[in-house]
């Protein structure tokens, strides 16, 4: 796949998602970019293989946005407070900013979006009731691809749904999607320990604008929820270890807990993983979960691209019962959950 065609692809998936801003941006740059700068010429000759897995087009807009959180880019900045009509202006000042500050657009590119999207929890915080109310045990959450560690944290955080509240009462965001199916049981969580991995896990402090620039700019409550995330993890400091997903994985995976849950959970990072690494992954989940027992059971939850439409699918495998359950879908961004999960 091309630059074009994949900044096309991606510029679909904003409008969808609800980013008319974004969309605009990575429609034109498919059609504009040209070679002969820097910035153009890495993305355009991009590995084509690579190329939706390494995201590169959010990266790009993630660069961009970058710039105007902060203040790099004065006339950027002012493009996205008030976006001119025509296409040619808008281009115009992308461009020159593409020139301008190519030596902090490549440092973007090198590394992969991470917005560790918060409304995300919606899901972890119905799937952490499901599975508290059918196993009636404490938890020891195993996550990958933790970025920040924000989605570790969904326990602070409140779901509220059809009139019901799952969470604390006093919690730091509150999600409401829209949901469609069953709700799920009232049956509080304990989390006995967390833990996270990621390639290159940032901080909620030093690298704040970082994790703001990959929320669209012009999603403000995304924004928000994202920075009240953010200022929880900057007091709560989740451990979220640097390293492959997969090597973390069997080394958690070996570590014995006699009465507790072990829930391993990742949105949207496993179609980033190479096939290989995928395939290891499954394989040290089924040797662990042959291991599993009623007193230290193990669960893999997952809410990922499984090339179904709309959203993502949810997919629960339980051990030691080896069973899988389809939760349902999500939309990636959490707006709307259509939960299917059977009665506990």
């Amino acid at each position: 796949m091309s630059f074009a065609a994949h900044a096309r692809a991606q510029a679909e998936a904003c409008a969808a998602l609800g980013s008319p801003f974004t969309a605009r941006l990575l429609r034109l740059a498919a059609e504009r970019l040209a070679p002969g700068s820097a910035v153009a010429d890495r993305l355009l000759t991009w590995p084509e293989a690579r190329m939706r897995p390494d995201a590169a087009a959010l990266r790009l807009a993630g660069a961009l946005h970058y710039l105007v959180l902060t203040d790099t880019a004065p006339a950027l900045k002012r493009l996205y407070a008030d976006p001119p009509a025509g296409d040619a202006l808008f281009w115009q000042v992308i461009d020159e900013a593409l020139h301008t500050h190519e030596a902090a657009i490549l440092a973007m590119l090198d590394s992969a979006p991470q917005t560790n999207e918060v409304a995300r929890s919606a899901v972890l915080i119905a799937a952490a009731h499901w599975l508290s109310a059918r196993m009636r045990l404490p938890l020891v959450l195993s996550e990958l691809g933790a970025s920040t560690g924000l989605n570790l944290l969904w326990d602070h955080y409140a779901l509220e749904v059809s009139g019901q509240h799952y969470g604390p009462p006093a919690p730091v965001l509150t999600l409401r999607p829209d949901w469609r199916g069953p709700l799920p049981p009232q049956a509080t969580p304990v989390i006995l320990s967390r833990a996270g991995v990621d390639l290159n896990p940032l901080d909620p402090l030093r690298d704040r604008l970082r994790m703001l620039a990959y929320i669209w700019a012009d999603q403000h409550a995304r924004h928000a929820r994202s920075a009240a995330a953010l200022d929880l993890a900057a007091q709560l400091r989740p451990a979220v270890a640097r390293g492959c997903a997969i090597d973390w994985l069997q080394h958690r995976l070996a570590q014995p807990g006699p009465g507790c849950l072990h829930l391993v959970c990742h949105t949207v990072v496993w179609q980033y993983l190479t096939p290989e690494a995928q395939a290891r992954g499954q394989n040290l989940l089924a040797e662990a979960g042959a291991r599993a027992s009623a007193d230290a059971p193990l669960a893999h939850l997952a809410m990922e691209d499984d090339g179904q439409r709309p959203g993502a699918g949810l997919r629960l495998h339980l051990w030691p019962e080896d069973e899988v359950i389809a939760l349902g879908r999500a939309d990636f961004h959490g707006r709307w959950v259509d939960w299917t999960a059977p009665p506990t």
